[in-house]
This record gives C-alpha cells, sequence and structure tokens, in this order.
C-alpha cells in the first residue's frame, strides 16, 4: 500500500520540489548585431519559425518591413526588428528559417523577425535599470535592462512592445 509519504519531496522518489519563481515569464532573444533583448511573454501572440520564401514583399512600404506573412488566416506584417531599432546589420535572408515573434496590441499584430531566440526565463522587472549607452532611436522603445555581470558586458534590453507597434516610423 502506497501512503502519502512515500511522495514526499526529497525522500529519493525522484520528485523535487517546484521552486517559485521571481518576476514573470520573458522570452530572451538576439538580433544579428548581437545584442540581447526581451519581451514579457503575456504580450507575446506566437512564437513562428518562418522561410523566407514565405514572407511576401509588399512593394512600396518602409524598408524596415521584410513582407507579409499568413498567421492563421490572418495577413500580418513582418518587420526587421534590428534595423526598426537603429542596428546596421539587416536580418539574413538566404537562411532556411527566420524566427519571427508575433506580437499584438489591440487589434494590431505584428511579426518582429530576430537572428535567434534564446529561451524563456523569469525576469523581475523590479530589477529593471534605466538604459545606458543607447542609441537615441532604440530609447523609446525600452523600458529598461538587466545587467547580469559587474563589468556591465551582459546586458539584457527589456522591449515595449506596444511603443513599437505604435511607431511612427511604419509610415517612413
Amino acid at each position: 500500500m502506497v501512503g502519502n509519504q512515500d511522495f514526499l519531496p526529497g525522500q529519493g522518489t525522484g520528485i523535487q520540489e517546484l521552486e517559485n519563481p521571481e518576476g514573470e515569464l520573458h522570452l530572451r532573444f538576439y538580433l544579428p548585431s548581437g545584442n540581447e533583448f526581451a519581451l514579457p511573454a503575456m504580450d507575446i501572440r506566437e512564437v513562428i519559425s518562418q522561410s523566407p520564401e514565405g514572407i511576401t514583399a509588399i512593394p512600396n512600404v518602409s524598408p524596415l518591413l521584410l513582407g507579409t506573412i499568413n498567421l492563421r488566416g490572418r495577413v500580418i506584417w513582418v518587420a526587421d526588428l534590428g534595423q526598426f531599432l537603429g542596428d546596421q546589420v539587416p536580418i539574413n535572408p538566404d537562411k532556411s528559417e527566420i524566427p519571427v515573434i508575433a506580437v499584438e496590441d489591440q487589434d494590431t499584430i505584428l511579426g518582429l523577425a530576430v537572428e535567434r531566440i534564446v529561451e524563456m526565463e523569469w525576469l523581475d522587472e523590479k530589477k529593471l535599470k534605466m538604459s545606458t549607452n543607447i542609441a537615441d532611436g532604440m530609447a523609446p522603445f525600452l523600458k529598461g535592462e538587466w545587467i547580469f555581470d559587474e563589468k556591465g558586458e551582459q546586458v539584457l534590453r527589456l522591449l515595449d512592445q506596444e511603443a513599437i507597434i505604435r511607431s511612427a516610423r511604419w509610415a517612413a
């Protein structure tokens, strides 16, 4: 007969106690320039691996826009997030797949093309610091940054997806 004491954590049953994570869940990713960013998981509608051929280029639109994709029957724009933030290195269209993060604000969905998705991680937004050493064009789209080492070399910047979606840069 099996009793409750047979399944208590730490008694060799292989069952581990769950940690109580601090903060909120965030998606970490890199841009082609090598800069690392994060978005709150609650603000992400979907993450897609899209072949470049599946992105339909549209003439006479902002050079920040790579084109459109069909996301579950809905046509959405895909943007080069790095170029939008002022990076000089564009997304490589010769890759077999491009990671696209679909973010939503009210009824607007935008796909953000990035270089590489790293992981989901629990991060405490109360530990955010003011962003430093950033280009003026990037500042309006950041909520802050986490610094993970004493030299300040490992920086993770938190993006504001609402500010990105609502930006007037898309009309340029």
